[in-house]
């Protein structure tokens, strides 16, 4: 007796639409597309940042208190009212030889800012684009080193080669072509000194993240090298210019060791006016003036920086 075989069943039409459910289509295995976990930063994760911001608010935050409160306080020597709230201290500081100091100081520190920023951006772009790569190391690291280069050293190497006696000066006669180390130019020289290398480091990065691609871009469309830094690269690059900019402002508005040294009061700087009230060589008791003089000065800064942030935040978009 003959056995019929068995029918075997037709595999069944699989659906088009390739559904999870179409027949003919095995189950997906719950281990075909392994879950994707986000690790959730753990609750103490942010006490890392303890250290920092407990260094931020001893360093920066209680001599901030101190300059507010003091620059609206009678000065604890007076001999009535001491301790009361004035607003004498800050418009003494706006008056008279001061105010004169501030806009020196301010014009000082972005007639030096902008020469600087003119200056450092040529040499950074000329180092990045150079074949050779020590070369490139070489002045990067002269940057380093002539960027914190400042104070009494910087003023006695000027001293010895500008001023009236100075090397340079007795080689090329410089003072009878009315050259003086000791005024507002000699100043403007002295302070270049350590605001160009400082510029070089500052818009190296900026330079960098020019990408090749705009360059081709530019030359493709028949730009020449001029249009396409006045219509592409420079525009992009100005936020970080700025930033150039207000950095070595900065360097050039708080600095007093050098000029101190080597100019003293010739040329009038708010600086130096700080100094003459906290130790009393012009009238006792000034400190509390001192304090409203920093608060100008910090008032300044925020000013500056006001203008920055928001093109610095414009910038990355684009260099990110």
């Amino acid at each position: 007796m003959t056995t019929a075989p068995t029918p075997v069943p037709a595999p069944a039409a699989a659906d088009p639409s390739g559904g999870p459910g179409a027949p003919g289509t095995a189950p997906a295995s719950p281990t075909a597309q392994p879950s994707v976990r986000r690790r959730r930063p753990r609750g103490g994760a942010w006490l890392a940042t303890v250290p920092l911001l407990a260094f931020f608010l001893i360093g920066f935050g209680l001599p901030a208190v101190a300059i507010v409160t003091g620059a609206f306080t009678v000065s604890s020597d007076a001999e009535t009212g001491a301790g009361s709230f004035t607003t004498a201290n800050l418009t003494d500081s706006v008056q008279g030889a001061y105010w004169t100091a501030l806009l020196s100081s301010v014009k000082l520190s972005a007639l030096t800012a902008l020469i600087g920023t003119v200056l450092g951006v040529p040499i950074a772009q000329a180092v990045l684009t150079s074949r050779f790569r020590l070369l490139r190391e070489a002045v990067l690291t002269a940057s380093g080193v002539l960027a914190n280069f400042g104070g009494l050293p910087l003023a006695f190497a000027f001293v010895a080669t500008l001023g009236n006696a100075g090397e340079i000066t007795k080689m090329f006669h410089l003072t009878d072509h009315g050259w003086s180390l000791y005024s507002f130019t000699g100043l403007t020289v002295t302070y270049l000194y350590f605001l160009v290398p400082l510029m070089v480091l500052t818009i190296t990065p900026a330079l960098e993240g020019l990408r090749v691609q705009w360059r081709e871009a530019a030359q493709n469309n028949r730009a020449t090298a001029l249009q396409y830094w006045r219509h592409v690269a420079l525009p992009i690059l100005f936020p970080s210019l700025l930033g150039g900019f207000v950095l070595l402002f900065g360097s050039a508005f708080a600095a007093y060791a050098t000029a101190a040294a080597m100019v003293g009061a010739t040329v009038p700087l708010i600086s130096r006016q700080i100094a003459d009230a906290l130790s009393g060589n012009v009238l006792v008791g000034q400190g509390n003036l001192a304090l409203a003089l920093s608060l100008d000065m910090i008032i300044v800064a925020v000013l500056v920086m006001a203008v920055y942030l928001p093109l610095q935040r414009r910038s990355a978009r684009w260099l990110s």
